[in-house]
C-alpha cells in the first residue's frame, strides 16, 4: 500500500509537471488524487484471486500487470489521438446532434471548476469502487478460509481405513487416532494433498506425532511428498483433507498462532531485543566474519547458514529443515549439526529433510521413508536397518602363507560362496575380500568365520550391518510419477548393491 501511495504522487506530480488544468485545478486535484486511491483499493484485492488460478502467485502478478499496463497505454493512446482532433468535431458528431467524444472531454475541461465528486461526474465511480473494495476484500477472507472449498465444492476424502503397508506406520496411526500424541509438539492426522488434474495425491493420509526432545527426518526422492508436507504445515498450500497441530494450534484456522510456535517465520521479536537476538544468531551458526556483508553476496552454505539462524529466533517450539546443510563443506555441515542438536536437547522439536544419510544417522531420533505421498516406514534407524535392510557386509584380511608374497585368496571365496550362498562380492584387492550377505543370522555369520578363520588365513575380519542408504534406495525404486528419472537414478547408484528387500518379523 505505501509503494502504491508513492507510485499515486509519481503521476500527479506528473500532470502537474505538464500542467494540465482539468486535472491539477484547486478543485480538480483532490478529485484526482481521490480517483487515484480508490483504484489502488479496489483493484490489488481483485487482482489477488488470480494467485490461486496460477501455480505461483507471483507469476499471475505478472500476467495481470501486463495486462492492465496493456488497457492503460491503450487508453492513453486513444486519448492523445482525441485531442489531436480536439478542433474536428464534425468528425466524431453523429447524426449532426449528438455530443461527441471530445466534446463530453471539452466539457469536462470547461467545468473544472465545479464540483467533480457530485454523483454525475465521478462520485459514482468513486463510490462504485470503494464498494468494489470492499466486496473483493470480503471475497479474499472467504477464499482464505476455505469457504467455499467446504460449503460448495467439498473434497471428498479417500473413503475407508488407510491401509498401511508396514507395522509401525499403521501403529503410529493408531497412537494418533487414540489421542496417544496430546503431549506432541507437532500432530498431524491423515493430512492430504490432491492437485487439480493429478490422479494421485501427492500426500496420502500422513500421520506421525513429533515429541519434544526429537529430531523426525523425512526422506524420499523428488515428489515423494516432502515439500508439500512442509508447505502444508506452514500455510504456504492449502490442506485438502485433515488435520495437523503444532504446540496445540491448528495449521488450517490457527495459521498466526503456529508461525509463532514454528521456525519458518518468526514474528515477535520485540525492536529493542532485534540487536541481542541477531547477535545471537550470528554467533549460534557461526557467521561473525560475514556479518558485516550483504546476505545476497553469501555463497550457498552460508545463506543456509543464515536461513537456520532465522528458523532458530524466537525459540519456536518446532523447527522445520528442509536441506538445512545442502552445499556446505564437511565443516560447516558439522557445526550446522552441533547447532541443531542444541535446539533438540532444549527440548524443541525438529523435523528436517535430507539426501543425506549420514546426517540422518547423526541428527534423527526417528524417521520416515516417505513414497508416492505416503509413509513406507517409520521408526528408529536401528530399527529400519533391521527390518528392511538387505542383510551384513562381511570384510576379511586375508594373511599370506609363509614363502608366498601373496595371500591365496581363492579358498576364501569358495568357502563363502558353499556357506552363503546368493552372497554377493562387493570388493576384492591385494589381501582383502568383502561381502554382502542377504540371507543369513548375525551368530551363524559370527559362528562359521571364527571356526574357519585358522583354516582360512583370516587375519581380521568385520561384520556391519546394512546402511541407511540401502534401506532407502530399496523403498525409492516404489516411486511413481513425474520423477521417474530421480527414481531410476537414485535405484542405480553404482555404490549401492540391492539385494530383494527381505522384511524380518
Amino acid at each position: 500500500m505505501i509503494n502504491y501511495c508513492l507510485s499515486t504522487a509519481m503521476v500527479v506530480g506528473i500532470f502537474m509537471a505538464f500542467d494540465k488544468k482539468c486535472y491539477t485545478s484547486s478543485t480538480n486535484l483532490p478529485a484526482l488524487i481521490t480517483l487515484l486511491l480508490l483504484y489502488g483499493w479496489s483493484v490489488t484485492p481483485m487482482m489477488y484471486p488470480m494467485s490461486y488460478v496460477f501455480s505461483v502467485p507471483s507469476t499471475a502478478y505478472v500476467s495481470l500487470s501486463c495486462i492492465n499496463l496493456f488497457i492503460g497505454i491503450n487508453s492513453s493512446a486513444i486519448t492523445f489521438v482525441l485531442e489531436l482532433f480536439e478542433n474536428n468535431r464534425s468528425l466524431f458528431d453523429r447524426h449532426g446532434h449528438e455530443p461527441g467524444v471530445t466534446e463530453v472531454y471539452a466539457r469536462f475541461g470547461e467545468e473544472h471548476s465545479a464540483d467533480p465528486f457530485r454523483w454525475d461526474f465521478v462520485g459514482k465511480n468513486m463510490a462504485f469502487m470503494a464498494v468494489e473494495g470492499f466486496f473483493y476484500f470480503v471475497l479474499n477472507l472467504l477464499i482464505q478460509y476455505r469457504f467455499f472449498m467446504e460449503h460448495w465444492f467439498p473434497v471428498s476424502p479417500n473413503t475407508g481405513p488407510a491401509i498401511d503397508d508396514d507395522t509401525d506406520v499403521a501403529e503410529e496411526r493408531r497412537r494418533i487416532y487414540e489421542g496417544g500424541s496430546k503431549s506432541d509438539i507437532l500432530q498431524i492426522r491423515d493430512l492430504s494433498k490432491t492437485y487439480v488434474g493429478r490422479k494421485r495425491a501427492a500426500v496420502d493420509r500422513i500421520c506421525v506425532g513429533v515429541p519434544a526432545g526429537e529430531c523426525f527426518g523425512l526422506l524420499g526422492v523428488n515428489g515423494a511428498g516432502k515439500t508439500t508436507t512442509f508447505k502444508m504445515l506452514t500455510g504456504d498450500t492449502d490442506v485438502t483433507s485433515g488435520e495437523g497441530s503444532v504446540a496445540g494450534y491448528s495449521i488450517l484456522t490457527q495459521i498466526l498462532d503456529v508461525h509463532q510456535n514454528m521456525g519458518y517465520c518468526p514474528q515477535g521479536v520485540p525492536e529493542s531485543e532485534i540487536p541481542r537476538v541477531a547477535e545471537w544468531g550470528i554467533q549460534k551458526l557461526g557467521l561473525s566474519e560475514y556479518a558485516g556483508r550483504c546476505a545476497g553476496t553469501y555463497s550457498g552454505g552460508n545463506k543456509r547458514k543464515l536461513s537456520t539462524a532465522i528458523a532458530m529466533i524466537g525459540c519456536p517450539a518446532l523447527v522445520l529443515l528442509d536441506e538445512p546443510t545442502t552445499g556446505m563443506d564437511p565443516h560447516s555441515k558439522r557445526f550446522l549439526w552441533n547447532a541443531i542438536m542444541s535446539v533438540i536437547q532444549d527440548g524443541r522439536a525438529v523435523v528436517l529433510t535430507s539426501h543425506s544419510m549420514e546426517e540422518c544417522e547423526a541428527l534423527c531420533t526417528r524417521l520416515a521413508i516417505m513414497v508416492n505421498g505416503t509413509f513406507k516406514c517409520l521408526g528408529t534407524i536401528q530399527h529400519l536397518k533391521y527390518k528392511f535392510g538387505d542383510g551384513y557386509v562381511v570384510t576379511m584380511k586375508i594373511k599370506a602363507a609363509k614363502g608366498s608374497r601373496s595371500p591365496d585368496l581363492e579358498p576364501v571365496e569358495s568357502f563363502m560362496e558353499s556357506s552363503f550362498p546368493g552372497c554377493v562380492q562387493r570388493e576384492k584387492h591385494y589381501n582383502t575380500l568383502q561381502y554382502e550377505i542377504c540371507s543369513s543370522s548375525l551368530a551363524r555369520i559370527f559362528q562359521l568365520v571364527v571356526s574357519n578363520k585358522e583354516r582360512l588365513s583370516i587375519e581380521d575380519y568385520s561384520v556391519s550391518q546394512t546402511t541407511l542408504d540401502q534401506v532407502f534406495v530399496n523403498f525409492a525404486k516404489q516411486q511413481t510419477g513425474e520423477d521417474e528419472d530421480m527414481r531410476r537414478t537414485a535405484a542405480g547408484r553404482k555404490d549401492v548393491k540391492i539385494c530383494p528387500t527381505k522384511r524380518k518379523t
